[in-house]
């Protein structure tokens, strides 16, 4: 697994070393939909044992005398002391459109991962609190309208492109949304199939269960995570599942078929100079290969990789698994949403238990992002699941303070029908929109790592 520091809306540059084929290489032509299957075949997935996570958390940045202020990334940047800023865990810090920051851990074992992130996290809120800036765990901002304040040319047109599409969503997805991003090892081949299918069928439960967005600028949405909702409301050429039945027998094929299929966002006219042009009549990756692009030249593979990079599903393979489908989590839940995640799919017994419990909500985006856990389905699946994971815990060396808080988070939320959101609810109830906002900033001690 390469360490997973490039960010949401940062290019992809990743290759496979070894490749003799001019078509392989970086700038190559792509001139069938055989290259693009092979270029999927060749980057998709890394023959590699199982074992171990890069964790990447996103926070809203808040001022807390003036909540409803954005902060823009160059004043946190200021606070944090810089652009080369050594964290302790080797975390990079990067941002989102909206001034979001994240933080991408280097991939460890799962008690090294968690160690390392937590660590790190210390360090940045501890410097961004001397300025008297604090970071807020949850999927979607609650109180302030989407702003795009980043400038760079990807950005601008990512937004030009959202925007003629008919897609008002993006700019609150860019602006105004936050993730957990669990990335994990492929394993080895023979698995990848099961794997692969396995990831996507653990979306819906885990987006439920750890459903954090139930308020957006200001406003509740009826949702439990409107941030999911938010993704669903984008082109879904680029934001669909994958792999979207219960069957999969060719990971790498069904990858090329997304590449092909998926409208095209935007093309570098000089990466160099971070020139982007978006692409606005509709064409696929597969209409440029077909020689119908929206430029004269055939497509690269420079083009193809840039172009996978645009692609947001909720399971990406990036040479391992990227799990895309998790709201933010607070201070404290965060741990628990990368433990139950990485049990599930790493540890065998608990991922044959999952692989049983998920089976009969398999696809159910729509009912996870609107009720979660009220879904009687998804809440029986969800407590299978939690139960494997607690158990599971000790056996992927998780500290016994981690395993009892996350069986006290079973307890309190999951087994009952609960999910983050309710705790945003009752701050809303209390305050509105700011008290969601800055309860979500209340310093929290992490679960014990040790």
């Amino acid at each position: 697994m390469t360490p997973p520091h490039a960010s949401d809306t940062s290019p992809s540059t990743e290759d496979s070393p070894g490749s003799t084929s001019t078509r392989d290489e970086p700038g190559g032509v792509v001139a069938s939909p055989a290259d693009v299957e092979a270029f999927a075949a060749r980057t998709m997935l890394t023959d590699a044992a199982a074992g171990r996570v890069g964790i990447e958390t996103e926070w809203f940045v808040v001022e807390a005398g003036v909540p409803d202020r954005p902060v823009s990334p160059g004043r946190t940047r200021a606070a944090l002391g810089g652009h080369d800023v050594g964290l302790p865990g080797g975390s990079s810090i990067t941002f989102e459109p909206g001034g979001q920051l994240e933080l991408s851990g280097p991939p460890a074992p799962l008690p090294e991962a968690l160690r390392a992130m937590a660590s790190d996290l210390a360090d940045v809120r501890g410097r961004l609190a001397d300025d008297g800036l604090r970071l807020a765990g949850l999927g979607a901002d609650p109180l302030r309208a989407p702003r795009r304040l980043l400038t760079q040319g990807r950005y601008v047109a990512m937004e030009a492109f959202f925007r003629a599409a008919g897609f008002p969503a993006g700019e609150v997805m860019m602006c105004s949304t936050a993730a957990l991003q669990v990335n994990l090892d492929a394993g080895p081949r023979a698995g990848w199939a099961e794997r692969w299918r396995l990831a996507h069928t653990l979306g819906p439960v885990l987006s439920a269960m750890f459903a954090s967005s139930p308020v957006l600028a200001g406003r509740r949405t009826g949702r439990v995570s409107t941030r999911q909702g938010v993704w669903a409301g984008l082109d879904p050429t680029r934001t669909a599942p994958v792999a979207g039945g219960a069957t999969v027998r060719d990971p790498a094929g069904q990858w090329a078929r997304y590449l092909l299929d998926a409208r095209l966002m935007l093309i570098r006219d000089h990466p160099a100079a971070d020139r982007c042009v978006p692409v606005l009549d509709g064409t696929t990756f597969g209409d440029w290969v077909a020689g119908a692009g929206p430029v004269r030249r055939p497509p690269t593979t420079d083009d193809l990789s840039y172009h996978a990079s645009t692609l947001f599903p909720p399971v990406r393979p990036r040479g391992w698994l990227e799990l895309r489908y998790l709201d933010a989590q607070s201070a404290a839940r965060w741990p628990l949403a990368v433990t139950v995640a990485t049990a599930l799919l790493d540890d065998p017994t608990a991922a044959d238990l999952a692989r049983d419990a998920c089976a009969a909500v398999t696809g159910h985006w729509a009912q996870a992002s609107l009720v979660g856990l009220a879904d009687p389905d998804l809440r029986r699946a969800a407590t299978r699941c939690v139960t494997a994971a607690v158990e599971a815990a000790p056996r992927l060396g998780v500290s016994p303070a981690l395993t009892a808080e996350l069986a006290e988070f079973a307890d309190e939320y999951v087994l009952r029908g609960r999910c983050p959101a309710h705790a945003a609810l009752a701050s809303w109830q209390a305050g509105g929109a700011p008290a969601v906002l800055l309860d979500a900033t209340t310093p929290a001690d992490a679960p014990q790592l040790t």
